[in-house]
């Protein structure tokens, strides 16, 4: 089986976004890393192993999908954590964003604009697991609190209203409401499916490393 490549441009909070498709190819997905990483992709492979169906999105993530399978549980230490932490207490902010410190770190706080690393694992609501970077065994560098990420990520590390900013080395669970997620557009959508759906909450579990 040949595998499929397409991209489409990243999330548009606009509420009538203007999709432009990419060309459609029967080459073999070719992972493309560099210290400019560029954003504005989602990649898919037909033809990659389980739990590794590549894509790049808003979320500035180089996302490796299992394609609606859990991840590999021994890989991935939030879920470890699951069977024998308490439930967490998620503190609201007026923007949507909820949060839960975990770790409390001991660093600084991070700084707009600043390249930062970050270990996560991505749920949705109904705990199917769709990104995990401990899965990858590398951390997520990204310049924060300019866009290259989605607007829950930025809040969630730098803080906002109601939310206090990460100090490096704390780990924080995050609930994404839609509008600071995916929106209405959701994302790793094709066939009438999608990885992450329309109007999707997410829940993050953040490890904020520090300067990358």
């Amino acid at each position: 089986m040949n595998s499929l490549t397409f991209s489409i441009p990243a999330y548009n909070p606009n509420p009538n976004p203007t999709p432009r498709l990419g060309s459609f190819t029967t080459k073999k997905l070719h992972a493309v890393e560099s210290a400019a990483v560029n954003f504005n992709e989602i990649k898919y492979s037909e033809t990659i192993r389980p739990a590794s169906l590549c894509r790049r999105e808003a979320l500035g993530i180089p996302v490796c999908f299992g394609f609606l399978q859990l991840l590999n549980p021994q890989l991935d230490p939030a879920a470890a954590e699951t069977g024998a932490a308490p439930p967490c207490e998620y503190t609201a902010a007026p923007s949507g964003l909820a949060y839960c410190d975990k770790v409390i770190g001991s660093g600084p706080e991070a700084v707009k604009g600043q390249l930062i690393k970050a270990h996560y694992v991505g749920r949705l609501e109904n705990g199917t697991v769709f990104d995990s970077s401990y899965n990858r065994g590398k951390p997520l560098a990204f310049r924060i609190g300019v866009g290259e990420v989605i607007k829950g990520w930025d809040e969630g590390i730098l803080g906002g209203e109601g939310i206090p900013a990460m100090l490096a080395g704390g780990k924080r669970k995050l609930r994404i409401p839609p509008e600071l997620g995916y929106g209405m557009r959701g994302a790793g959508c094709r066939g009438g499916s999608c990885v992450i759906p329309p109007n999707s909450v997410l829940l993050f579990d953040v490890e904020f490393i520090g300067k990358a």
